[in-house]
């Protein structure tokens, strides 16, 4: 484990963040799953997929 994240943990054990962050972040990973299982089930239209594009050359 690399040092910086183990400092990072320690300020967050010391400054913990408020409640309202923590629901932001359960909030935006439940909307990521939510889309994600749209899309494995097949729900999700098709214009909102992309198109892959060759390159010319």
């Amino acid at each position: 484990m690399e040092p910086r994240w183990l400092f990072r943990m320690s300020r967050w054990a010391r400054n913990p963040p408020s409640p309202a962050r923590v629901k932001l972040v359960f909030a935006i990973i439940a909307l990521a799953l939510a889309i994600g299982a749209i899309e494995w089930l097949g729900y999700w239209p098709d214009w909102a997929t992309a198109e892959r594009i060759r390159p010319r050359f």
